[in-house]
C-alpha cells in the first residue's frame, strides 16, 4: 500500500477504471453491522471513513460511477459500473464524503472508531474469531 502525507489517500475500483484521490483528513472509521450495511458489503459489516472536511478529487472514471439509494432511507452506495467495487459519495448536500475503506490503496491514516448498529449484526459474526486464519488460499 502507497502511504503518502497526512489527510492525502488514494483509491481505486477492482478493476482500475475508476481512481481518486482525498484531500484532507478522515474524523471518523466505522463498522456498521446493519442489515442494509451487510447487502450492500455482502460481508459482515460496511467499513466506511467520514469526513466533512476532506474532498475527493477523481482522476479517472468519473463517468463510470453510480450511485444507488435505497427509496424512502438516506442509505447509499456509490459503485463502478463496470466491476462493481464501492466507491466514495457525497452526502448532506456534499458536506459529508463517506470513503469505503476497502476502496483506499493508500494506507488508512486512522483505526476503526467504532462498531455501530453491532446489536443488528448477523449471528455468525461472534464466530469470526475463533476461526482459522489461512495466508492464502485453502487448499
Amino acid at each position: 500500500m502507497e502511504h503518502l502525507t497526512s489527510g492525502s489517500c488514494l483509491g481505486s475500483c477492482l478493476c482500475g477504471a475508476v481512481r481518486f484521490h482525498i484531500h484532507g483528513a478522515f474524523e471518523s472509521f466505522f463498522l456498521c453491522h446493519c442489515a442494509r450495511c451487510r447487502k450492500d458489503s455482502g460481508s459482515a459489516h460496511a467499513a466506511n471513513l467520514f469526513s466533512t472536511q476532506a474532498e475527493i478529487e477523481w482522476l479517472t472514471g468519473r463517468d463510470r460511477v453510480k450511485s444507488f439509494q435505497l427509496p424512502e432511507t438516506q442509505h447509499v452506495k456509490s459503485f463502478c459500473t463496470d466491476c462493481g467495487s464501492a466507491l466514495p459519495t457525497l452526502r448532506m448536500d456534499g458536506a459529508l464524503l463517506v470513503v469505503p475503506a476497502g476502496a483506499l490503496d493508500s494506507e488508512i491514516p486512522i483505526r476503526p472508531t467504532a462498531r455501530i448498529c453491532y446489536a443488528s449484526r448477523a449471528a455468525w459474526t461472534d464466530a469470526i474469531e475463533t476461526a482459522e486464519t489461512i495466508d492464502g488460499l485453502p487448499g
